[in-house]
């Protein structure tokens, strides 16, 4: 068998937690399995190379509170090729010092060990610094080592570019480097070890009486990860989900089970309802007096697209005397660049002016479960649910299995914790795979 471990930074946080995690991997190996090891960079270390980086960038221009704010850079040197390489070359390394300390330590407990990284272990990206996506793996190098019998310790985030470049995979990209690895070498199972437990019913800070899932399907886990939840990284659900590789979800700290994420099964009945996620991170743009003719919503999106602000939710009012409302969700750390990008618009000529109402104090509440697919009434029974709490819903949007609602904030743990309740989340087993 072959396992992939990955750990996440408060994991390698300290020199005594590297040797925890060495002991576990050669724990692992000495089970019969080949062990190959992903990590991240230790806790705060990746903070620290982007404060360096956006402290020099605002140098001398009295800007020197946004060395703590990224995600990457002063928004003035987005797009600078040239720079954000730098800043690729910057942060990858530290990952590199994590998987050489862990070799380390795995070679000091009486283990085998090679630490390798992006280039090394053959992972392949297109060209997009910061944020690039894998192509591929060219990995001979680590079945090679492992054929060795050394347990092989990856550093995640990274890897190269056709020109040879070091590229990394944006925020929580160590997540999607394992996965994608497992994907590769066809592992048996991929571990994601982190400092929770698993995968919880909801956030258990919100809700004291969220309970852990034994197992959810893979669609289940991308919603919530998409939702809000941040165990895992979208980017790594979508490649488990593609390529069916198991995800094990579980602490680094004991030898619990964890959260087993799966394909769906069909032998036996799903869970209505699997999970109740909080996003708070959404703004609501209004735009009123918009011309009602061919062309406008590709406009006003279209603009939206160009300044890559992910747009959430959408609806559209009914025309009324050649005119509509447009209402949409974005990021609220993007509302500003929204709203300034659609005050420029020129939609029609002749058309009166057009409205452009903005409000951040909002928040999105969403119920998941591939359960509602073959239950009717799922959304009628989560207004219900709210509506006895007195919170009014501004808008919704629902598939097979998700609805979401948008409230005021004021009322975002209220309604999440009427939702847990009301769907029984806090009772019984809670598996929505067989």
């Amino acid at each position: 068998m072959l396992i992939v471990q990955k750990f996440g930074g408060s994991s390698v946080a300290t020199l005594e937690r590297i040797r925890n995690v060495a002991e576990r991997a050669l724990a692992t190996q000495r089970a019969g399995q080949d062990v190959v090891v992903v990590v991240s960079a230790m806790a705060g270390e990746t903070n620290r190379l982007i404060g360096l980086a956006n402290a020099l960038a605002s140098e001398g221009e009295g800007q020197g509170d946004r060395a703590s704010k990224g995600p990457y850079l002063a928004s003035e040197r987005a797009g600078d090729r040239a720079h954000e390489r730098e800043l690729d070359q910057l942060v990858s390394t530290g990952e590199n010092v994590s998987a050489a300390l862990l070799a380390m330590a795995i070679q000091n407990a009486g283990g085998r060990a090679i630490s390798l990284v992006g280039h090394q272990i053959g992972l392949q990206t297109d060209g997009t610094y910061t944020n690039a996506r894998i192509l591929g793996f060219s990995h001979g190098r680590i079945r090679q080592e492992l054929t060795a019998g050394k347990v092989v310790v990856c550093a995640g985030f990274q890897g190269l570019n056709a020109a040879g470049n070091i590229t990394t995979l944006g925020r929580g990209g160590s997540d999607t480097s394992a996965v994608a690895l497992a994907a590769a070498l066809k592992a048996d199972a991929c571990e994601i070890l982190t400092d929770v437990d698993g995968v919880y019913t909801t956030d258990p800070r919100v809700e004291p009486r969220a309970r852990k899932i034994h197992r959810i399907t893979y669609e289940e886990m991308l919603e919530l990860a998409s939702l809000g939840a941040k165990v895992l990284q979208i980017r790594s659900v979508e490649f488990a989900m593609k390529f069916g590789v198991p995800v094990h979800v579980r602490s680094s700290l004991n030898d619990s089970e964890g959260t087993w994420i799966v394909s769906e099964q069909k032998s036996l009945e799903s869970a209505v309802v699997t999970g109740v996620a909080l996003d708070r991170n959404e703004a609501k743009v209004t735009l009123t007096n918009v011309p009602d003719v061919p062309g406008t919503i590709a406009s006003i999106f279209g603009a939206l697209a160009g300044a890559d602000i992910v747009v959430d939710m959408i609806i559209q009012n009914a025309s009324r005397g050649g005119s509509t409302d447009v209402t949409f969700t974005v990021p609220e750390n993007d509302l500003k660049k929204a709203v300034a990008g659609l005050r420029s618009l020129d939609l029609l000529p002749g058309a009166g002016p057009m409205e452009i109402l903005s409000d951040p104090d909002i928040c999105k509440i969403s119920i998941v479960g591939v359960g509602m697919r073959t239950h009717a009434g799922v959304a009628s029974k989560a207004f219900e649910i709210l509506a006895r709490e007195n919170i009014n819903i501004q808008m919704v949007s629902t598939s097979e299995i998700k609805v979401s609602v948008v409230v005021h904030e004021r009322y975002g743990e209220l309604a999440l914790r009427a939702l847990h309740a009301g769907f029984g989340l806090h009772e019984g087993p809670t598996s929505s795979a067989a």
